[in-house]
């Protein structure tokens, strides 16, 4: 059966588009985060693509800091794709047990090492399909991977912190991970797509913060609407009642 002209648009979308007036506050979002912080980075200590895969894995529900103090023992004992795929569930889980979902993160780190031995000769794949084909890991692991170990920028990784900002700068009105990073992806160059993440997720931690964000010390606060940021009324202070004298 032909392929009808709908069908053909339908199929050529490549997701949401962007305006020029929603591009040029993207622009000058990234540019200001960027003398901002310009030391913003992936915060996961690795040496290779290995590494940065299974700190990735591992940083699921569990801080980046914790992270890089469990993996120095973790790499010591298990360097290569090779060395964890030979591992003992067991002794994995021990040395995993501080980052929480031990069991589970146990069964991807030694899972995914067995598939990049057996598929890709122990090298870490370089492509967006063979990454999440790993047991393990989905698309955000893929991304971090991608970006950091490889300097490809194949989309935008969206972290608890990327989430909440990009909604809170009027960037996305998405909740889903997959549908806030197509509207990022349509808003930012592709350059960029790698280091912005790790800027507002600096800025996250820093200023924009879940609770109380310091929008006074934001140096975005002029481009950003701050969609469910609420200030608090202060509440006017009585005068104070002057004292009567006392009798005497």
């Amino acid at each position: 059966m032909p392929k009808t002209k709908k069908t053909e648009k339908k199929k050529a979308g490549t997701g949401p588009r962007a305006t020029a007036r929603q591009k040029q506050q993207a622009e000058a979002i990234y540019r200001k985060l960027r003398r901002q912080y310009p030391d913003a980075h992936c915060a996961l200590n690795h040496e290779n693509p290995f590494q940065l895969l299974a700190s990735t894995i591992l940083s699921a529900q569990c801080t980046d800091v914790r992270v890089n103090m469990v993996t120095p023992g973790l790499f010591k004992r298990f360097p290569d794709a090779r060395a964890m795929a030979g591992a003992d569930l067991a002794e994995l889980e021990q040395l995993i047990r501080t980052t929480g979902f031990y069991r589970n993160k146990s069964k991807s780190l030694k899972g995914a090492s067995q598939a990049i031995v057996q598929e890709h000769d122990a090298h870490v794949p370089d492509t967006m399909p063979a990454l999440t084909k790993l047991p393990g890991v989905a698309r955000k692991t893929a991304n971090v991977v991608l970006g950091n170990a490889f300097g490809k920028n194949v989309g935008v990784v969206v972290d608890t912190h990327v989430a909440r900002l990009s909604h809170r700068m009027g960037l996305t009105r998405q909740k889903d991970p997959k549908k806030i990073e197509q509207d990022m992806m349509a808003r930012f160059r592709r350059h960029s797509w790698t280091l912005l993440a790790h800027l507002l997720i600096f800025h996250g931690r820093q200023v924009c913060q879940a609770r109380k964000p310091r929008c006074e010390q934001c140096v975005v606060a002029d481009l950003c609407p701050k969609v469910g940021v609420t200030k608090k009324a202060s509440t006017p202070r009585k005068p104070a009642r002057s004292k009567r004298p006392r009798r005497t």
